[in-house]
Formats: structure tokens, C-alpha cells, sequence
């Protein structure tokens, strides 16, 4: 049988191995979460009478001389005034620098209705707000020494109640951009204030369609191929007398006919896990921007590859003669001309994006080519039954709920959070995820969701359907119309319980496997079908064939 993906053999070991790994890159960031969260209520940090605020992160708009300049954003301290959260009634207000500009000691120069600005060092933070409070500021902000922002916390064992004005620590270039204009004398003026995130955006609307919509893609897709599959086992079983003898026992046995599919089995879907956590270790540990380079590179090359498939897929309907058609390309072996043609387009396209990738705009790109690509990997790896699924299923929702929620007692932050967010990467983030800017959200960001939010539920709801097929089931009475419910329903509550967590990170698993799993377990369990879902599953030579529903399943002589 000739394969829809290019190549004359799709089981040739190039492009299940590569789309293989990736699956594995992939599953390491499962959760949707926001590009940054705006509240940080920090456990680890101590809480003292009057030091208990959750850390926010707080949007500062400036003027010099008259005219307005960048804004930038800071983070609050563990102490002092909440920061209003708009800025409607709220007038600017000067800027001026303490005397000493340390803050550590009682400032020469008063600064009654000014915004105090220090830098930090020598002192602790709440040293310098009480110097700042008591010369008068209304505010204080303070210039950190790196760029990256830290936490303001209280490291003396006392009581802050008497700290009453905000406390802001902003990073080193913007703190050093306001002393350069202070120190030109130009009247510089500041307000700070902390807008709350939007209960819903269209984005994430948008992104629950994607997900929703490349499982649904990828499981007819994969049901129908299994149909051909099925089909093209019966015609060469009809033809066993004129095959050559060496042609028999493929003909006969309907897994060696079905060669482009990889069945997960037991062992593979637990070392799966296994392999996902200690390579999420890997990347905790080292990631960096040379390390994040070489994912970029291997999701364009997997990217490409998934690209040219769905593409060569969808259009071999139109041009079978291309599709069929095969020219010999050194080290590529046999390559179909519907796949050659097409190959350089799909180049292009990965590498494009590879290069501007960190534009605005790239994430269309970047969807583009991860929903080809988790369409190819849902094509070629499938579930053979209910067991595997709910060992694969299992183990990802324990490891999606550790590396997200446990980890932190370990490594006293979330190891799953800060390699999603690329916060050892320079702030780029790993590309295996579906990205949609948010476009109500006065902080802007992003909407995400890791590719094994997707892979892993696709693969138990494109199982569904082909056993639903197989088992000859209507649409209501089946599996696939109600794990697909659960898959939408599990996403939804994903995301009700991260706008309810001010969008800090949620294992989107956490609440999908339930929703999926737990549904088609507890229907087969009431319809008196789990133990043939448990272990018979879908079989190639129980598929009904056109024009062969009536009679002997395929490959099974009539009795």
C-alpha cells in the first residue's frame, strides 16, 4: 500500500522516529498558562505582621519633560500600600532621588508629594521604604542591580504595619533610564497602578476551538486512513491466490499490513513518562539559549515533515497521478512527485519562521506548523485499547500534577512553570505549544497550550471512533461524541480554573484526564463493554469494509 506522506513505505523508521521525539519535547510543557502572571502569592516568601502582600506586577507610566516616555513594569514588595489596580482619579506625580540615593540612612532633602527613587543594595528594603516615608514620598521605587526582578520581601524578624506608602523594584536599564533624566534635571513624573487581567479573552476561545479542532481533524483522519487500511487488506486477501508465495503472510496478518502505524504499548507508555521527566530535568537544569536553539531546529525540521504530510495527504484526493508517482532522491530514498513539489514550500515556511520567530506576529507561524505537526504524530502512533490508554493517561496526569504543583517543595519553584515560560532561555519559551495573543488583557501576552494537552487526549478520542467504526456503534450510543465532550469540557475547566488562579499555571491534564478517560471508563463500565475495550480494542480486520458490512468481517472466513 502506498503512503499518503510522500514516502512509498511510511513505516520507513526516518519520520516516525523524528515525529517520535518531538512528541517526547512536546509533552514537556502541558499546561496552559499566561506569558506572565500578574499575581505571585508566594508561599516560601516569610509572612511578618504587616509583610504579607502577594507580589504583583505593576505598570508604571512615565513623563519627561512634559511628554510621555516608555512604560515600565515592575514588581510590588511583600509590604507596604496595595497598588491600586487602575488608574482612573489618579494624577502623576514628581520623581526625585534620595539623599543619600541609597536610602539607608535619613535623607538630606525632604520630598513631601514626591515618588522616592533608590537603588538597591546596603540596606534592606524596608530600611529604605521608611526612609522614604519619612522624608515625605507617597511612593518608593527601587532600582534593582540586574535586570531580572526580585522579590521584595522582609528579611529582619519585626512588624511593618508602619510602613504605609507602595514599593515598587524596577528593572536595571529602566531605573537607569529615569536617574539619567534626573540627573539632566529634566522634571521627570511617574504613576504606577496594577490592572486586573480580564475574566475571559477571545483568545483563549480561540485556542480551545484549535485544540478542539485538531482532535476532531486528527481522529477522522485517522479512522478513515484505517478504513483504507482495511479495504486495501481485503482486496489483497480477494487476490491471496495470485500473490507470490513471500507476499502471503503480509497479506494474511492485518498488523504487518498495517505498516504505518506504531502501537503504543505498556512498557513504552510508561517509559514514555519516564523519559519526559528526566528530559524536563535536563532542560530544568541546562537549559540556555544555545540549548533552546536546538529545539527551535528540531521543531522546524518536525514541523516541515508535518506539514508535507497533511499537505500530501490533503491533496492526493486531488492529484492521485503525483501522489503515485515516485523518483528516486539520493539519501531520501523513493519520494513521491506530489511530496517533492511540495517539499520546498514547506521548507520555506519552517525556516521562516525559524528566523523571525521572535516577531510578533510568528505565532500564526508557529500554530500552523505544531497543528501539522501533532496531526502527523496522531496519524502515525495510536492507542490499541482502553488498557494502554488509561496507563498513559495515568501516568501523564501524575506527572503533569508533580512537575506543576509538588515540584516547588523540592525545588522551591514550579520546574514545569519556568521551563514553559524560558526563564533560563533569555524569556524564550519552548516552541512546542499552540500560541494566541491576548487581546483584551491590559498586560498582553499570550494564551497557550502544550502539545500534550492535545497529543495525549487525541490519542484516546481518535482511538474512539475507530473502535466506535469498528463496533459499528451510532454517534450517541459510541465513545467518540461523548470523550470528545470531555475533552472540550476538561479544557474549559482548564481555563475557568486559571483566570480563578489570577492566570498562574494549571496542568491542563489534571482536569482533561478525568473529563476523558473517567468518562469512557465509567460508559463502558455501565454499558457492560469495558472488558472489550480494556483489551480487544480496535482490530484492522474488524473494521467494516464498503460494500462488506453485511458479510464476514474482514480477513475472518464466514462460518
Amino acid at each position: 500500500m502506498e503512503a499518503r506522506g510522500g514516502w512509498r513505505h511510511a513505516a520507513s523508521p526516518r519520520l516516525p522516529l523524528l515525529l517520535l521525539l518531538l512528541l517526547l519535547v512536546s509533552c514537556l510543557v502541558v499546561q496552559p498558562c499566561q506569558a506572565d502572571d500578574i499575581v505571585h502569592d508566594d508561599t516560601l516568601a516569610p509572612s511578618q505582621p504587616g509583610c504579607s502582600n502577594s507580589f504583583v506586577l505593576v505598570k508604571i507610566r512615565t513623563w519627561i519633560k512634559g511628554e510621555e516616555d516608555s512604560e515600565i513594569v515592575g514588581v510590588s514588595a511583600r509590604f507596604g500600600k496595595l497598588i491600586a489596580d487602575h488608574e482612573q482619579g489618579k494624577t502623576s506625580v514628581p520623581l526625585s532621588k534620595l539623599d543619600p540615593e541609597d536610602g539607608c540612612t535619613d535623607s538630606i532633602k525632604p520630598l513631601q508629594g514626591f515618588t522616592a527613587l533608590v537603588e538597591r543594595g546596603n540596606c534592606t528594603f524596608t530600611t529604605k521604604a521608611r526612609t522614604a516615608q519619612k522624608a515625605g514620598a507617597v511612593a518608593l521605587l527601587v532600582v534593582n542591580d540586574k535586570q531580572e526582578l526580585y522579590k521584595m520581601i522582609c528579611s529582619e524578624n519585626d512588624t511593618f504595619h508602619d510602613i504605609i506608602i507602595p514599593s515598587v523594584l524596577l528593572p536595571k536599564a529602566a531605573g537607569e533610564h529615569l536617574e539619567e533624566a534626573l540627573d539632566s534635571n529634566n522634571e521627570v513624573r511617574v504613576l504606577h497602578y496594577s490592572p486586573k487581567r480580564t475574566m475571559v479573552d477571545i483568545a483563549e476561545v480561540f485556542l480551545w476551538l484549535m485544540a478542539l479542532g485538531t482532535i476532531l481533524s486528527a481522529s477522522f483522519w485517522s479512522a478513515w486512513t484505517a478504513k483504507e487500511s482495511a479495504q486495501e487488506h481485503y482486496r489483497r486477501l480477494k487476490e491471496l491466490p495470485e500473490l507470490p508465495a513471500e507476499d502471503l503472510v503480509e497479506a494474511r496478518d492485518p498488523e504487518k499490513a498495517n505498516k504505518d502505524v506504531i502501537d503504543i504499548n505498556v512498557l513504552s507508555a510508561v517509559l514514555f513518562v519516564l523519559m519526559a521527566s528526566a528530559f524536563l530535568m535536563l532542560l530544568y537544569f541546562y537549559m540556555s539559549a544555545w540549548f533552546m536553539r536546538v529545539l527551535v531546529i528540531l521543531f522546524c525540521i518536525g514541523g516541515f515533515e508535518g506539514l508535507q504530510t497533511c499537505l500530501v495527504s490533503l491533496l492526493y484526493r486531488w492529484f492521485p497521478k503525483a501522489g503515485k508517482k515516485f523518483i528516486k532522491v539520493p539519501l531520501l530514498g523513493e519520494v513521491s512527485v506530489l511530496a517533492l513539489f511540495l517539499s520546498p514550500f514547506c521548507l520555506a515556511f519552517s525556516v521562516v519562521w525559524g528566523v523571525f520567530r521572535l516577531n510578533s506576529y510568528a505565532w500564526i507561524g508557529q500554530d500552523v506548523l505544531g497543528m501539522a505537526l501533532i496531526l502527523t504524530v496522531l496519524q502515525i502512533v495510536r492507542l490499541p485499547n482502553i488498557k494502554v490508554a488509561a496507563i498513559l493517561l495515568g501516568c501523564a496526569f501524575l506527572y503533569d500534577v508533580f512537575w506543576v504543583f509538588i515540584s516547588p517543595t523540592f525545588f522551591h519553584e514550579s520546574v514545569m512553570i519556568v521551563v514553559a515560560r524560558g526563564d533560563k532561555s533569555d524569556g524564550e519559551g519552548i516552541p512546542m505549544l499552540l500560541k494566541v495573543p491576548r487581546l483584551y488583557d491590559p498586560w498582553g501576552g499570550y494564551s497557550i497550550i502544550g502539545f500534550g494537552d492535545i497529543l495525549l487526549p487525541g490519542l484516546l478520542v481518535s482511538f474512539c471512533l475507530r473502535y466506535d467504526w469498528t463496533a459499528r456503534k451510532s454517534l450517541f450510543r459510541g465513545y467518540f461524541l461523548w470523550s470528545t465532550v470531555g475533552y472540550g469540557l476538561g479544557l474549559f475547566i482548564t481555563y475557568v480554573a486559571l483566570n480563578a488562579m489570577n492566570g498562574s499555571g494549571q496542568p491542563a491534564l489534571l482536569y482533561i484526564v478525568p473529563c476523558t478517560l473517567g468518562t469512557v471508563l465509567l460508559l463502558g463500565w455501565w454499558r457492560g463493554e469495558l472488558k472489550s475495550l480494556w483489551f480487544k480494542g480496535d482490530s484492522l480486520d474488524q473494521f467494516p469494509v464498503d460494500g462488506e458490512q453485511d458479510h464476514h468481517p474482514v480477513g475472518r472466513s464466514p462460518e
